[in-house]
């Protein structure tokens, strides 16, 4: 049985590096969603566009547009002379936030009476608004603060609060992101691999001889997966290390926990790979249904949104999805260093989840080569 799995798994490398496109799968498909990724998927937002209108136009008022400028995250363009001209910006598109500092401020800071700055957000992007008015209530706020003017705003209820951000300090998001990504491109890459290479089996002919040989369903499976789970471990490696080298992600837990979780993971995506081999009939068939798994298992892991503020009903599939697992444990491992001690409850909900699919598919493939 061995050295017939073991010719299997030969052979099928073979005809994996002789097909160009395989190739371009395996090695250049990961790099290339990593890169894509890693740059697109950012909550960081810089430059914002920005116009001050100046009614005090004092040393402090200029402070805090020059501080607002030189912090990187605005980017003032205009300096408007009248609220219509700040509104006219805002409706245009051209600016995202408005700051209006009224007449008087400068002389409220230096008796120490509330002095008012009026901050306009475009809201039809929530996540840049909500960050814009951030920054720049934590600039104007450290101002108050340096200049011994605590007087304005939140400081006047006398609370010190001080934040600090545990595993992230910076609140990089390529930090968060990339980690994910690297989740996201082994299940894509194993799952087309698998499902389309025994449907092309099927496809050109060549499944109806391997049917003839000597090869039990059992070795046929294992001559199929093996070479899949093993390109799916040096993808992991590959984009790893793009991602620790490239983006400068930390990685502050055991990288040798990395091969033990993958290959519990891979359990469920080459399982489900194997799966849609048995339901397609063509190689167009099977990459449909694939990207018609992978899509919703995408949204519905936690990558983009929370899963605590999807609909219970929602919450519930979210259980049969690998994906949600996996992400949880590679963050774990790159962020927060985590060890099993940690993570066990993902890495049993994950075996127990890719015992019962490799085990589903095996009897379906068996099923459909008798």
């Amino acid at each position: 049985m061995f050295e017939r799995t073991k010719n299997m798994v030969i052979k099928e490398f073979i005809q994996i590096f002789r097909d160009k496109r395989m190739k371009a799968i395996v090695f250049f498909t990961p790099i290339m969603q990593l890169l894509a990724f890693g740059y697109a998927v950012t909550t960081d937002v810089n430059n914002i566009s920005t116009a001050i209108y100046d009614l005090d136009k004092s040393y402090e008022s200029r402070e805090i547009a020059r501080r607002l400028e030189s912090s990187g995250y605005f980017s003032i363009r205009y300096f408007t002379e009248s609220p219509d001209e700040a509104q006219y910006l805002l409706d245009k598109g051209k600016v995202v936030t408005a700051i209006q500092i009224n007449r008087g401020f400068s002389s409220d800071l230096k008796k120490g009476s509330p002095a008012n700055i009026q901050i306009l957000i475009d809201g039809t992007d929530s996540n840049t608004g909500t960050v814009a008015m951030d920054y720049a209530s934590r600039i104007i706020t450290k101002y108050a603060k340096d200049s011994g003017k605590q007087q304005t705003g939140a400081l006047r209820s006398g609370i010190d609060l001080r934040s600090r951000a545990l595993y992230n300090p910076d609140l990089r998001s390529k930090n968060y992101n990339v980690p994910g990504v690297i989740s996201i491109v082994i299940m894509l890459t194993c799952l087309l691999l698998t499902s389309m290479a025994i449907v092309r089996e099927r496809e050109i002919g060549t499944m109806e001889q391997l049917m003839v040989t000597p090869l039990k369903p059992v070795e046929l499976m294992l001559g199929k997966t093996i070479p899949f789970a093993a390109i799916g471990f040096f993808d992991m490696f590959l984009v790893t290390a793009v991602g620790i080298l490239w983006f400068d992600i930390p990685i502050k837990g055991s990288i040798s926990l990395m091969p033990l979780t993958t290959a519990i993971y891979l359990l469920s995506v080459l399982g489900i790979g194997l799966f849609i081999s048995t339901i397609s009939k063509t190689q167009q068939q099977a990459l449909m249904a694939t990207f018609l798994f992978y899509i919703p298992a995408v949204l519905l892991s936690g990558f983009m949104f929370p899963i605590e503020n999807m609909p219970k009903l929602i919450q519930y599939v979210t259980y049969i999805n690998p994906l949600r697992y996996f992400l949880v444990i590679i963050r774990g491992i790159f962020l927060k260093g985590n060890w099993i001690n940690i993570l066990w409850p993902q890495i049993i909900s994950l075996l127990l989840l890719g015992t019962a699919v490799i085990t589903v598919s095996s009897l379906r493939f068996k099923k459909r080569l008798g």
